[in-house]
């Protein structure tokens, strides 16, 4: 008896397991497709707009505090100009690719390193970037120029009080 209802349990799960392995498999090639893709993707649509963008904007922020209001204005506005041709998919996959790498850069604050790649870009693809990058070498210049007030925010405010 036992043994019968046992065996009998067993069978029907077997059986059952394969339509849900037919399961998996049919919307596997869906996703199996879909991986490529975004693995190329790095390389195509792939660096978010704001991977680059709120770097900029960060070191535009800093850079408020001591650069003239007028300039950080020009170099937001270009800035704006970047996000909206990265939104509208003007820029082509190598342009927004350096462009990560030039904000990379920057963050290690390795300003020949971003300067070289803006440079690149200048050459390279001088019509798809001449309208902000320019803003975009302004940043990289003031962002070299103040290395006290980019690696500790107190030391800016030190010179100051000693002026006078």
């Amino acid at each position: 008896g036992p043994a019968n209802a046992s065996a009998a349990s067993t069978a029907p799960p077997r059986r059952a397991l394969r339509p849900p392995l037919l399961g998996p498999v049919s919307p596997a090639p869906p996703a199996e497709s879909g991986r490529p893709s975004a693995a190329a993707c790095p390389e195509e649509c792939g660096v978010p707009a704001d991977a680059v963008l709120s770097p900029l904007r960060e070191a535009l922020d800093a850079c408020r505090l001591t650069v003239q209001k007028q300039v950080c204005d020009d170099i937001g506005r270009r800035l704006t100009v970047l996000e909206d041709a990265w939104a509208q998919g003007k820029l082509s996959a190598p342009v927004r690719k350096r462009m990560s790498l030039l904000v990379q850069e920057l963050q290690q604050q390795h300003w020949d390193g971003a300067d070289e790649i803006h440079r690149s870009l200048m050459v390279d693809h001088v019509n798809e970037v001449s309208q902000w990058l320019v803003g975009v070498k302004r940043l990289i210049a003031e962002m070299r120029s103040r290395p006290a007030a980019a690696t500790d925010g107190s030391t800016a405010a030190g010179p100051g009080q000693e002026d006078p």
